[in-house]
């Protein structure tokens, strides 16, 4: 974006402040982790434009590019993504959540398992988590049949994994933040004592 695109800043910002400080605001009150700032409003909402960041964290435009391109560059902003209601959509796809109990070796780490669990395309999500498993995998596939064949397939077989639990998504009501549907109806009778 050239300066010809950017709207005056009248929001006491430093506009035209290139070779700034990123991780500084205007206020020096606040104690300059603007980093974290911005990355909230990004989490809010990632199609917020630099002029509504550079408002909404009270510096100037730069000052968010220049953070913007650092956290990038650093890969602590890995991508933006939308949010989707799948449900509401006439492709309807299958997602299962799947737990994963392993057993390591003196050569094996959790890390190196994840590096192998984190390959699959089906897999959109993998945490380690503590509790009864090991490892969380939020999986995607056409239907039923293609999730649990990749399961049994690709992920049961790997010599570190001693047990899987496939947990299929029925509904979704919020996801990323976002409530999904109305929220309203909910079709159980009231039942009174």
């Amino acid at each position: 974006m050239d300066d010809r695109d950017r709207a005056p800043n009248g929001d006491g910002g430093r506009e035209g402040e290139s070779g700034s400080d990123p991780n500084r605001g205007s206020d020096p009150d606040r104690g300059g982790d603007v980093r974290e700032e911005i990355l909230e409003l990004l989490c809010e909402n990632a199609r917020h434009s630099t002029a509504d960041l550079a408002r909404l964290a009270g510096v100037s435009e730069e000052t968010v590019e220049a953070t913007i391109a650092d956290l990038e560059g650093e890969g602590i902003v890995q991508g933006y993504t939308a949010i989707v209601d799948w449900d509401a959509v006439a492709d309807e796809r299958v997602r299962a959540i799947v737990e994963c109990n392993v057993t390591l070796d003196r050569e094996t780490s959790y890390d190196d398992v994840a590096e192998r669990l984190a390959g699959f395309p089906e897999v959109e999500g993998l945490q380690l988590v503590s509790g009864d498993y090991d490892f969380a995998l939020e999986v995607e596939g056409e239907n039923m049949r293609e999730v649990s064949r990749f399961i049994s397939d690709k992920v049961a077989p790997l010599p570190e994994i001693t047990q899987t639990v496939t947990h299929y998504v029925m509904e979704t009501y919020k996801q990323g933040g976002y409530r999904f549907g109305d929220g309203g109806d909910d079709d159980r009778l009231s039942v009174t004592p």
